[in-house]
């Protein structure tokens, strides 16, 4: 039988016969007459084995000649071996080179954040970085799964925008031919608009935030998920945001088993997250920090140490809802048994990941609505189409916005957001 050209993650299948891998080198060591070399192919890292009595000289020479992240392709048969990584290993015949690579940078000895920020191009390859990122492609999967099993329709909301959506702080603003435009904070505002003409929708895309903040927390270019409902109030919207976020952990215990096992992540913890979700008002939370003895100011928002002293209470996600109608965005809905409050709920994860969801009830009052924008000193005009859905059937309505990669820091255990998304942008960093 012909070699066959298969992957790391598909040895399995073919004990006893003999394939060709695709990859590049990861490592080597030599014991006498003996060489092993481990080989990573983006799926998976496996050892293989030289032996000279068993293979051509030019084949065993090669020990000295091929360095870190060489590429070749390697040919032989694939055998059992409970000690390597991956329970197999690949008793090699022949060696195929098609580049000797340069002496790679980054070594497997320790370096520092910028130096492999600075590669992070290379860094990608790493361990680590490859777990990480395999992780937030099943987040995406699982996303993606859960709301197109549960009858939402994919909308995607244009990046380029008018107007802002969270405060004009912190909008980069942008030359379109003759007038200003901006990246958008967020796909909400268009979200709405295409929940009013398909009844369940979800946006996910890139946002852009012009934050200066230098926290492990944010990022200027992020991604998010952001479902829409019409007939939606605020209880219901909670229910969605709780069966999205168990879904999708639960679904990455079962799926990242290997990546939660190289990123030594605590799966207990991960296990807890099933529903219900607590749930407190942002009075009963300000209390929490009141008698944990926080220096939090009432009616202000949260911050990072607020939000993790908050998240110690519980062993699971925790939802707070109904906050100071000052502090939340114009589109809110306030409560119609309290006016000064919003119909609003932040989820904040725990083990002090932070706030991972923000969302809420949004305002269906045409004229409430514009009260807002005047109150907020926003243009009416960029938000005439938007004021539009409040006269043309207009309905209660809710959604929220989960941020990709603080979800993906906390499935992991990743305490930098930077390392949860391929190239990241801060505010002192636009390359690689």
């Amino acid at each position: 039988m012909d070699n066959m050209t298969t992957t790391i993650s598909q040895l399995k299948e073919f004990e006893g016969k003999e394939v060709s891998l695709n990859g590049w080198v990861y490592n080597t060591r030599s014991i006498g007459k003996i060489w092993f070399l481990i080989l990573r192919d983006g799926t998976g890292l496996v050892q293989c084995v030289v032996v000279e009595a068993e293979t051509d000289k030019e084949v065993f020479d090669l020990e000295n000649t091929l360095t870190q992240e060489s590429s070749i392709t390697v040919t032989g048969t694939v055998r059992p071996e409970p000690r390597s990584v991956g329970g197999y290993e690949v008793g090699v015949a022949k060696i195929e080179v098609h580049q000797i690579a340069d002496e790679y940078p980054i070594s497997h000895k320790e370096h520092g954040t910028d130096f492999l920020m600075s590669n992070r191009h290379l860094w990608l390859r790493s361990k680590n970085q490859n777990a990480i990122l395999r992780v937030r492609h099943q987040v995406v999967k699982a996303t993606r799964d859960f709301y197109d099993n549960n009858g939402f329709t994919l909308m995607d909301s244009p990046i380029l925008t008018a107007n802002s959506v969270e405060g004009t702080s912190t909008l980069f603003e942008l030359d379109y031919f003759d007038r200003s435009a901006y990246l958008t904070q967020s796909g909400q505002l268009y979200g709405e608009s295409s929940a009013m003409a398909f009844g369940k929708i979800y946006v996910f895309g890139p946002t852009f935030r012009a934050e200066k903040s230098k926290t492990r927390r944010h990022l200027t270019e992020f991604w998010m998920i952001e479902p829409e409902m019409a007939y939606c109030d605020l209880d219901e919207n909670m229910e969605w945001a709780e069966k999205h976020v168990s879904y999708v952990v639960q679904w990455c215990l079962e799926n990242c088993k290997e990546e939660l096992k190289v990123l030594e992540r605590d799966i207990e913890k991960l296990e807890k997250v099933v529903p219900p979700f607590p749930r407190i008002t942002y009075d009963e939370a300000a209390k929490i920090l009141k008698d944990k003895g926080s220096d939090f100011t009432y009616g202000s928002d949260f911050g990072g140490t607020d939000e993790t002293i908050i998240s110690e209470q519980f062993d699971r996600p925790v939802m707070i809802h109904r906050w100071p109608a000052e502090i939340k965005a114009f589109y809110m809905k306030r409560d119609p048994e309290n006016e000064k409050l919003a119909l609003g709920v932040d989820m904040i994860a725990p083990e002090g990941f932070g706030e991972i969801i923000g969302g809420g009830q949004r305002e269906d009052d045409h004229d409430t609505l514009l009260k807002r924008i005047k109150e907020h000193e926003l243009p009416v005009e960029p938000f005439q189409w938007y004021l539009d859905l409040r006269k043309y059937g207009s309905v209660p309505h809710s959604g929220f916005g989960l941020g990709l990669e603080r979800t993906v820091g906390w499935i992991c255990g990743t305490k930098h957001i930077r390392e949860t998304i391929p190239y990241p942008r801060t505010m002192y960093r636009i390359e690689p």
